[in-house]
């Protein structure tokens, strides 16, 4: 089919029901809603289930059942939301249990504002959760991508067996532009020996649990996670970079901000200072290596973030000391303006005063 013009959150409700997601749990709370309003339409057409439960906290717990029942299923939220699931998702990853969860960001902390921020960069890269796990965090930059990496993001959950957060925030979940709603791949169904599917009396009852009693159990868990979480390393981190080479400044910066950062980065070049962006499109796995490709002529690193820094302590490993690392951040729902992006630029290739 041709683009059509949609919201953002209608979209990635859109996508995820292509992608064969039949289940979802949810509650409301802006500026998500529009995610499952959409899902409770459009789902019983396709034989899926929609269910808003009583509390975030119920949702990610049903989100858990039918994850163990095999299903493709999904939740969406915001900020404050997706606090009250973070013991689930703990519980979801220790269970190897594949979801995709949709986080559309506002401002915080507490019960913050409803504009869009990107101050839950800790909560999805680091896990609000307990235990040593990790889930992959996709940030989209525009519509269009939203709706590709939802999509990716059911094969990935079940390729891994792991839950798959796509973190957005308020400006993608509300923006309107055109989008290609592709179907996704007819890739032939993930065989899925262990989800409690019943017996028919032919095998042992599947047991899915987090709960592990003996600590040597519990450490092959934890062992058998972590060289799944090289793997994924290894195989599935994303980035998009410009103009590395030859860059006197470098811009690291994700989601929508990459969008406003992409017209600052004009405002300079027009002046002639020369400058790099990288964008990292999955959050974790991190893409510190694109950082490599950094050229000798570049002064400093730039950090933009809807936040008070947060992804700026990835930046910091990834620059290792090399260049110095710099930041400027709006946040408690303020966007930031291209020219003051380009502002900072030109500070730190020296064609502006401090």
């Amino acid at each position: 089919m041709g683009k059509v013009l949609m919201k953002g959150n209608e979209a990635i409700g859109s996508a995820a029901i292509r992608a064969g997601c039949r289940y979802f749990f949810g509650y409301p709370i802006t500026p998500q809603n529009e995610v499952p309003e959409y899902m409770s339409r459009h789902l019983p057409e396709v034989g899926g289930v929609f269910v808003q439960a009583e509390s975030e906290i119920a949702a990610i717990n049903m989100v858990y059942g039918a994850a163990g029942a095999g299903g493709r299923v999904m939740t969406s939220s915001s900020s404050p939301g997706i606090a009250l699931k973070q013991e689930g998702i703990s519980y979801l990853a220790g269970a190897r249990l594949p979801c995709v969860i949709v986080n559309v960001m506002r401002g915080g902390p507490g019960l913050g504002g409803i504009q869009p921020a990107q101050s839950d960069y800790f909560q999805a890269t680091r896990g609000g959760g307990n235990g040593d796990y990790r889930i992959i965090v996709e940030a989209p930059s525009t519509l269009q991508e939203a709706v590709d990496l939802m999509q990716e993001s059911f094969d990935l959950a079940d390729r891994y067996r792991i839950p798959v957060m796509l973190l957005c925030d308020g400006m993608i979940g509300q923006m309107m532009e055109p989008v290609e709603l592709r179907e996704a791949d007819r890739r032939p169904p993930v065989e899925k020996p262990w989800a409690t599917v019943g017996t028919g009396g032919k095998r042992k009852p599947n047991i899915i649990t987090s709960l592990y009693l003996n600590p040597a159990e519990l450490e092959e868990l934890n062992l058998l996670l972590a060289a799944q979480y090289r793997e994924i390393t290894e195989r599935e981190t994303r980035v998009e970079s410009i103009g590395l080479e030859g860059a006197r400044v470098v811009v690291a910066a994700y989601g929508t901000t990459a969008r406003i950062v992409r017209e600052a980065v004009d405002l300079c070049t027009a002046k002639g200072i020369p400058v790099g962006l990288i964008r990292p499109i999955t959050l974790w796995p991190y893409p510190y290596a694109e950082f490599d490709k950094i050229g000798k002529d570049c002064l400093g690193v730039l950090c933009v973030e809807m936040s008070m820094g947060q992804m700026l302590d990835d930046v910091k490993i990834a620059a290792n000391g090399r260049w110095p690392v710099h930041f400027y951040g709006r946040t408690g729902g303020v966007v930031p303006d291209p020219r003051d992006i380009a502002r900072e630029i030109e500070v730190i290739a020296g064609r502006r005063p401090v």
